[in-house]
């Protein structure tokens, strides 16, 4: 059977998480819906697999899925036939990949990007709402950096999980957290952006919901250190809620989406040069 890996973006706040959930509407549900349309497997109740299973309320800009079908689609029109068939949900699969039978979305992966948007200003977000977590006042950016250096390499992060984890072992290396200003109308967005080969539960809220608490002056930066070498939940500052959190980039030894990418570079430059009309030009 062909495998293809999907990347796909989607709005979270509609949905119960990545996982399918048997009563609640899910974003592998939705995506798992759409396949069964297109393919027999998939309508008797087989299954994506995902690079990573995202909360509830939590987006993505490059999540990546992979599903074994029963016929080798053209992988661009395989991407068109789901988005056609994922309509309305705020699902769109970016990309479709023929990849070899051994790649698996999640084992395969050798890292994970992940987005955080905070936004400090008095009056509510409105175009954002639902995208950005948001606080009232400013935020010493520096102080914040200062902290997160604590947080940078090779660490127990059981301050830093769920006690709901599943994972193995809270040891994990965190490769980069970047803290990033971005002015808007009356206030600054704060964005953290954070990578490593992957991440406990909770652990990037976790960090950042601390890191906001040393930006506000509660927490002085040498604070993060503590917490960390505490080695207890009860140490963390709170968890900061979902809607600003997005999965934004996994990483492979080679890029399934390379080919897509430049085809459709091609398609893009394509469309450029026909004239106004729509037809395609001709000498």
């Amino acid at each position: 059977m062909p495998r293809f890996a999907l990347k796909i973006e989607y709005d979270g706040g509609p949905f119960a998480g990545w996982q399918a959930q048997a009563d609640q509407p899910s974003v592998q549900g939705a995506i798992e819906a759409a396949l069964a349309r297109l393919d027999p497997g998939f309508a008797a109740g087989a299954r994506v697999a995902a690079a990573g299973r995202t909360d509830a309320g939590v987006h993505a800009t490059a999540q990546v899925a992979h599903a074994d079908l029963a016929r080798d689609w053209d992988p661009f029109r395989l991407s068109e036939a789901l988005n056609w068939h994922l309509k309305p949900a705020p699902v769109a699969v970016l990309a479709a990949a023929a990849v070899a039978a051994d790649f698996h979305a999640r084992f395969s992966a050798t890292g994970r990007r992940y987005l955080f948007r905070l936004l400090a200003r008095r009056a509510p977000a409105t175009h954002e709402r639902g995208r950005v977590w948001q606080v009232n006042q400013a935020l010493d950016a520096q102080a914040m950096r200062q902290g997160a250096a604590h947080l940078v390499g090779r660490h127990d992060f059981t301050t830093f999980r769920s006690t709901m984890c599943q994972a193995d072992s809270p040891v994990k290396t965190l490769d980069q957290i970047e803290i990033t200003e971005h002015p808007v109308p009356h206030g600054v967005e704060y964005r953290f952006h954070l990578s490593a080969r992957s991440f406990l539960h909770n652990q990037v809220r976790s960090i950042v919901g601390t890191l906001e608490r040393v930006g506000a002056g509660s927490w002085a930066p040498d604070r993060v250190a503590e917490a960390l070498a505490a080695r207890d939940r009860a140490a963390c500052g709170p968890v900061c809620p979902p809607q600003g959190l997005y999965l934004c980039g996994v990483d492979y030894p080679a890029d399934p989406f390379a080919a897509a990418g430049a085809a459709d570079a091609r398609r893009a430059e394509g469309l450029a040069e026909r004239p106004s009309g729509g037809a395609p030009s001709r000498e």
